[in-house]
Parts: structure tokens; C-alpha cells; sequence
């Protein structure tokens, strides 16, 4: 038998270790959650940076473009181009430059601003994200039932394409099917 000191009893002991091994567990779970915010964080900023680059490249489309419409003088479509641009450009800069952080942190203040913005984002967000699954659900039923092998014809009345009684027709089953009821 194990002896046990007098100022601990075994029910003492248990609760340290069981404190031990939760503040362990805990700490194992803080560090797993570091860790992913770590990588979502440079998810944001890989993402924004190509965003950035891609917004970028629009805007000196739009750019091409707006000059193109002053040349054939449509002034009223070519200013607008450019004031697009301007903003395209603005948005690629920021998304290019701008931290993870600072992007996060931006949009959870226009989120604190424009609560019924955000909310309508999110409905709308939604809204997209229905029609989709419903589209694919779709097809994935017509692709399912179109590719579902054929059952064995039986006997059964067929219908006139025309004015006149219905005649029944016999179907044989197919061969090798035997008897199959």
C-alpha cells in the first residue's frame, strides 16, 4: 500500500491533477487557437494582395477605356470610366498595402457604423448562397436520375396517340431476366 501524507489526502491529490491536466489542455488549445488566427491572418493578407493586383488591373482597363471613349467623344461615358478607375485604383491600393489587421479591424468598425449594411450583406449573401445550392441540387438530381439504370419493362396498356380505344400491349422482359416478379 501506498502511503499518503498527512497534510494530503488521495481526493486532494486527484483534484491537483485533474487542475494539472486541465490547465495543460488549456494552454494546448490557446496555442492551437494562435496559431490559426496566425494563419488566417496571412490568409488575409495573400488574398488582399492578390485582390489588390487584380483591382489594380481593372482600374488601368478602365483607364485604356475611358480613353478610348474620348477619342471617339463620348466625354459623358469617359469621365465616368475614369471616376470608376479612380476608385478601382483607390481599393486595389489599399487592399495591396493594408495588414490583415488593419483590414479586420476596418471592417468591425464599418460593421459597429453600418449595423443594417452589414445585415443586409448578410441576407443578400444568403439569398446568393440558396440560389446556388439550389441550382446545383438541381442538377445533381437530374444527373442522378438520368444516369440511374432503366428498370425492366412489364406488360402494361398503352396509351393512343390518337382518338380510339387504348390497346394493351405485351412487353416481353428482358432476356435472361427469368421469371422475375
Amino acid at each position: 500500500m501506498a502511503t499518503q501524507s498527512p497534510t494530503a489526502s488521495a481526493p486532494d491529490n486527484a483534484k491537483e491533477q485533474v487542475q494539472e491536466k486541465a490547465q495543460e489542455a488549456q494552454e494546448k488549445l490557446k496555442g492551437g487557437a494562435q496559431q490559426a488566427q496566425a494563419r488566417m491572418r496571412e490568409q488575409v493578407d495573400q488574398r488582399s494582395t492578390q485582390a489588390g493586383e487584380q483591382v489594380g488591373a481593372t482600374a488601368q482597363a478602365l483607364r485604356t477605356t475611358s480613353r478610348q471613349l474620348r477619342d471617339h467623344g463620348q466625354d459623358a461615358q469617359a469621365q465616368a470610366a475614369e471616376k470608376a478607375a479612380h476608385h478601382a485604383e483607390r481599393l486595389g491600393g489599399y487592399l495591396s498595402e493594408s495588414s490583415a489587421d488593419r483590414i479586420l479591424s476596418d471592417l468591425e468598425d464599418f460593421g459597429r457604423r453600418q449595423p443594417l449594411a452589414v445585415i443586409g450583406l448578410g441576407v443578400a449573401a444568403g439569398f446568393v448562397a440558396s440560389r446556388f445550392l439550389k441550382a446545383s441540387s438541381r442538377d445533381r438530381y437530374y444527373g442522378r436520375s438520368t444516369s440511374a439504370p432503366a428498370l425492366p419493362a412489364t406488360s402494361a396498356p398503352a396509351m393512343p396517340t390518337t382518338g380510339g380505344p387504348a390497346m394493351p400491349v405485351a412487353v416481353p422482359p428482358p432476356a435472361g431476366s427469368g421469371n422475375g416478379v
